[in-house]
């Protein structure tokens, strides 16, 4: 190949200002329908939650690790700021680029490349889609554990990147726990591949861990193997009116102690937000009166196919008689489990009555919580009269979702600091499950100490020292 004029080949140095030798560079290696510039970009999202059109100099879209690879040396080798895309989903501003940004979509990545069903475990590329990766686990029998309201649209790259939790993160842990081996990119274009399908590796430092909730600041996912379980026979829903925060805690032992490893999700929603999400504004009814503090929705995975709904509803019409519990409802088809779950995730209700929303994802210990919400509400409305807070979450694991209507004054700054900053002396997290992106970035240190955070600095110098891969994402250098 010759060298194009004003370019070095030997160091793949870019003159142009413009960046078009760059981008030349970049379709020689993705071809014409794997980069998206100018009109091209016209009409591409830049996220569901982020509003807008796509901002970036180019959507480029390999379909290889190899091309992922090429790209990035490119990239490196100009100084070229790249952005990594999955479904772009996020929450935190993990994925928000500039046009002066290339960014680097996985969204042709998408191949699920095999199921082992002996060893449990999927291999994928990270652009396949969350829920097609459940609907293949369950083709063969198995289940793959993470599952959240994004299922639909989110990717495993992007899952893997953020760490992402969801609703059964009480019974199988966070994506952390559900990635046996990963193949990544790094700024240089090295690939770094540690494509594992075995449980048990102990062999030094986990390169995987590296990428884990990195939020692509350190590599970009290309592949993975997934681990996953053997499904269960059923899955019963139950939604339960408990009395009091100290019944929501005692419940969560009740079920778990009498039915081991089965509680697949424990979610709780405070009155507020059952009551908007079952009310004018939702299209769904409220399965029971809307005349208590809190709401509980729980999963429970059925082993026992003869007796498992019959002894469920044994646990639960003990906890009624118990006064555990004031009401409570069984779905009694998938069509009602699906209803149930809506007023757990449904977020079109606030966007109804309220149009603009705040959204929160903190963790904290448990015996705190109700007093934390409380006071975290009346600050709220001290300041402004007009603001109004919806709690609900995956209580179970000690992860609380705030949905706050700031009222007409709009003072986002003054929202964060009243809900992060009491988080301190409670050890809780600025961020549970959604990362820090841009959003938190202020707030990092809440929550990490100066010596965590200098250690990120120097691991993200080390990979990356020209600083090209989501930059000015979770810290500044």
């Amino acid at each position: 190949m010759r060298d194009s004029p004003g370019l070095s080949m030997g160091a793949f140095r870019i003159m142009s200002t413009d960046g078009s030798q760059l981008l030349q560079q970049i379709e020689a290696v993705v071809g014409e329908p794997g980069i998206l510039t100018g009109k091209g970009l016209a009409g591409r999202s830049a996220g569901i939650w982020s509003g807008g059109e796509l901002k970036a100099m180019a959507l480029v879209r390999p379909t290889t690790t190899a091309q992922v690879s090429a790209v990035m040396k490119l990239c490196h080798a100009a100084g070229q700021s790249v952005v990594p895309a999955g479904g772009m989903t996020g929450l935190a501003g993990g994925h928000k680029s500039t046009s002066a940004d290339i960014v680097l979509s996985t969204e042709r990545m998408n191949r699920i490349e095999s199921v082992d069903a002996h060893s449990r475990c999927m291999t994928v590329e990270a652009g396949a889609i969350l829920q097609t990766v459940q609907e293949t686990a369950a083709g063969a029998g198995l289940m793959f554990a993470l599952d959240l309201g994004a299922r639909a649209s989110c990717t495993i790259g992007g899952n893997i990147a953020t760490n992402a939790g969801g609703v059964r993160v009480l019974r199988y842990g966070m994506m952390r726990e559900q990635v046996l081996g990963l193949e990544a990119v790094l700024a240089d274009g090295t690939v770094v591949s540690s494509m594992f399908n075995v449980l048990k590796n102990n062999t030094g430092y986990d390169p995987r861990q590296m990428f884990l909730g990195s939020e692509g600041t350190l590599g970009i996912v290309t592949r993975a193997v997934l681990r996953l379980h053997e499904a269960p026979l059923a899955v019963e829903t139950a939604i339960l009116a408990a009395p009091s925060w100290e019944k929501v805690m005692s419940l969560l032992r009740y079920f778990d102690a009498a039915l081991p490893g089965a509680l697949g999700a424990y979610e709780v929603m405070w009155r507020d937000h059952y009551e908007l999400n079952t009310g004018p504004c939702s299209s769904v009814d409220a399965p029971l009166a809307v005349d208590g503090p809190y709401y509980v929705l729980m999963d429970v995975f059925i082993s026992d196919a003869d007796h498992g709904r019959e002894n469920l509803q044994a646990l639960l019409m003990n906890a009624l008689e118990q006064g555990d519990i004031t009401d409570g409802a069984l779905a009694s088809s998938e069509t009602e489990r699906g209803k149930f779950w809506q007023i757990r995730e449904n977020f079109e209700p606030e966007q109804a009555k309220f149009g603009v929303i705040y959204g929160y994802d903190i963790s904290l210990p448990l015996d705190a919580m109700e007093a934390y919400v409380e006071a975290v509400r009346a600050r709220l409305q001290r300041r402004f009269a007009d603001a109004e807070l919806m709690a609900y979450g995956h209580i179970g694991d000690g992860n609380l979702h705030f949905s706050i209507y700031p009222g007409e004054q709009r003072d986002r700054a003054a929202v964060d600091e009243m809900v992060y900053f009491p988080l301190q002396a409670l050890q809780g997290s600025v961020s549970a499950e959604h990362g820090i992106g841009l959003v938190k970035k202020a707030y990092l240190g809440y929550t990490r100490g100066d010596a965590e955070i200098e250690l990120m600095r120097k691991t993200k110098r080390m990979m990356d020292p020209a600083n090209i891969l989501n930059p000015g994402k979770i810290f500044d250098l």
